[in-house]
């Protein structure tokens, strides 16, 4: 799956890794010259399963190669499973511009130079992001994914693999430039491993529709206790949210897809219960792939602003949004990528501490 370098596979990787609903997804990040990240599809043809492994290039700074396995149900569903991957591994996006821009900043500069060649995870379903940003608000990532997962196990379609094909080319190797050493990264795809075929057999679940989110979530009754063993465990207005928003996804009511008109979607989602600016941005996001996309009151891009060098760490939390909205201006039209250098800044200093601020470049 040809990309252009550079490209962020361990940024992206990471993300999708931590997000991961368990049966739906899987990921191994252990070897960190070889990634991989798999997931459960339904396509025109039938349910598949994909499998996403980047392999850094010998001799080749910044440079990876992303290879895909595919279990499908009909030949003719590769060409839709390699669009969906694209979209979601942002393999069509042009760097240069992106990072030339942003590196002009000089608090950004050494995040650019860092990690050149971001990517914004894009999504399978756009209803299921809808979802997933719905369920993930105000709650850690972790759990968001304990509810997803325990949502997906009890309303999602299983899944069951046609057969375990072998890896499979997708097209002639590439030629490589004078000097360099041909390799199994560069001339071949990954061939098929124990770990592979493992990660193939832990998905065993579709994410549910929204139909059926929609008719097997119950929504709270005033004065009743919840059911203990219930699908979706958040507060009663999340739960109605949720199940809302589904029903009108799957009447048509609520148009949520990659070609919709950005401010026609926004309005229609900020119309809707409990689901706010930033919600409706993250949806952009990721679903209609907007560049310039601002999480309005996110707090870890606050983090990754403060340990940037950005803002005045002892600013209070309200006036430090506001003044990272203004300087975020300048970073259009690609302030979703901003976000994601300072989303990846501030994660690495809640793990790492100090040390995680890559040094400033000399202006």
């Amino acid at each position: 799956m040809p990309v252009t370098a550079p490209y962020d596979a361990p940024g992206i990787f990471r993300f999708l890794a931590a997000r991961a609903v368990a049966g739906v997804e899987a990921a191994d990040l252990t070897r960190p010259e070889d990634l991989r990240y798999a997931r459960t599809l339904t396509l025109p043809g039938g349910p598949a399963a994909v499998l996403v492994s980047a392999t850094r290039n010998r001799n080749r700074n910044r440079s990876w190669s992303l290879w895909v396995r595919l279990h499908l149900a009909s030949a003719a569903d590769q060409g839709p499973a390699l669009a969906a991957l694209r979209v979601l591994f942002d393999a069509d996006a042009d760097p240069a511009e992106t990072d030339g821009l942003l590196a002009t900043d000089p608090a950004l500069a050494p995040l650019v130079q860092s990690t050149p060649g971001i990517r914004i995870p894009g999504t399978v379903d756009p209803h299921e992001l809808v979802v997933r940003a719905l369920v993930g608000q105000q709650i850690s990532v972790a759990a968001a994914r304990t509810h997803l997962g325990r949502l997906a196990g009890a309303l999602g379609t299983p899944y069951s693999p046609p057969g375990r094909p072998p890896g499979l080319p997708l097209g002639p190797p590439p030629r490589l430039p004078p000097g360099l050493t041909p390799g199994p990264p560069q001339g071949h795809p990954p061939r098929g491993r124990p770990d592979e075929d493992s990660l193939f057999g832990s998905l065993h679940r579709h994410f549910p529709t929204a139909a059926q989110i929609a008719s097997g979530v119950p929504e709270p009754v005033s004065g009743e206790r919840p059911d203990p063993e219930r699908p979706l465990r958040l507060p009663g207005q999340a739960v109605g949210a949720v199940v809302g928003t589904c029903r009108a996804l799957a009447d048509g009511e609520l148009a949520v897809h990659a070609a919709a008109e950005p401010e026609v979607l926004r309005r229609e989602l900020l119309a809707r219960p409990r689901i706010g600016p930033w919600t409706a941005a993250y949806v952009a996001m990721r679903v209609l792939r907007d560049p310039d996309a601002w999480l309005e009151g996110d707090v870890a891009l606050v983090a990754g602003a403060k340990a940037a060098g950005l803002l005045d760490p002892d600013l209070a939390t309200r006036t430090a949004h506001r003044a990272l909205a203004v300087r975020a201006a300048d970073w259009s039209p690609w302030r979703s990528y901003a976000a994601l250098h300072l989303w990846q800044l501030a994660g690495r200093r809640a793990t790492m501490g100090r040390d995680a601020r890559p040094p400033r470049s000399a202006p």
